[in-house]
C-alpha cells in the first residue's frame, strides 16, 4: 500500500509487531491493517468471524510495521477531519487516494473495524492514540499558524460577543 509522508508529528509507538493484539489497536489502526490484509474485497461478516478479521488484523499489521501503522491511522483520521469541516485540499485528497485506492474497500475495513470492536475492546493507550491525527501538508483553514480569527458569544442574554485569535478547529491550535 503505497504511502506518501509529509512531516512526523506522531509520537513513536512503544509496541512491537510481535507483541500486539488486536486490544492494543485503535479502530483506525485496525480499519488501515485490515485495508493491508489480504481481507477479500467481497468479504461479507457472519456471526463468529471475529478470529478471522483478528487474524488479517496481525497480518496487516505484520505487512506495514507498526510505526507506519499508526502514521497511516493518523492521517486518515486527519482526512476524515477535513472532510466533515469541507476543508479538503488537492493535497490532501490525493494523497489520501495514493494511501487508500480502493473507497469501497477502505469504506468496508472502517466498517469491519468498527463491527469487531463490539466485541474485542480497545485499550486504553490505543484509545489515546486513536485520537491523534495528522494532516497532509498545511492546514487549510489556519496555514498552519496554529491559531483563526474568532468571534465567539460570551454572554447570550446581553448579545456581547469577543472577537480575537482562538485555537484552530481543524489542525487543534496551541494547547
Amino acid at each position: 500500500m503505497p504511502a506518501t509522508l509529509v512531516a512526523e508529528h506522531v509520537s513513536p509507538v512503544a509496541l512491537s509487531v510481535s507483541s500486539v493484539s488486536v486490544e492494543d489497536l485503535s479502530n483506525g489502526e485496525r480499519a488501515v491493517a485490515l485495508y493491508a490484509s489480504d481481507l477479500p474485497d467481497d468479504y461479507r461478516y457472519k456471526r463468529g468471524d471475529d478470529a478471522k478479521l483478528t487474524a488479517w488484523i496481525i497480518q496487516g499489521v505484520t505487512r506495514m510495521g507498526m510505526a507506519q501503522l499508526c502514521r497511516t491511522a493518523a492521517l486518515a483520521s486527519g482526512f476524515r477531519r477535513s472532510r466533515q469541516a469541507n476543508r479538503v485540499t488537492a493535497e490532501q485528497k490525493r494523497a489520501h487516494m495514493e494511501r487508500f485506492p480502493n473507497a469501497k474497500r477502505d469504506r468496508r475495513t472502517g466498517e469491519l473495524a468498527s463491527l469487531l470492536t463490539l466485541s474485542v475492546p480497545v485499550s486504553d493507550e490505543a484509545r489515546v492514540r486513536g485520537l491523534r491525527y495528522l494532516l497532509d501538508g498545511p492546514c487549510s483553514e489556519c496555514g498552519d499558524t496554529r491559531q483563526v480569527w474568532a468571534s465567539w458569544c460570551v454572554d447570550v442574554d446581553a448579545d456581547w460577543y469577543e472577537e480575537g485569535y482562538g485555537r484552530c478547529f481543524l489542525c487543534g491550535g496551541a494547547a
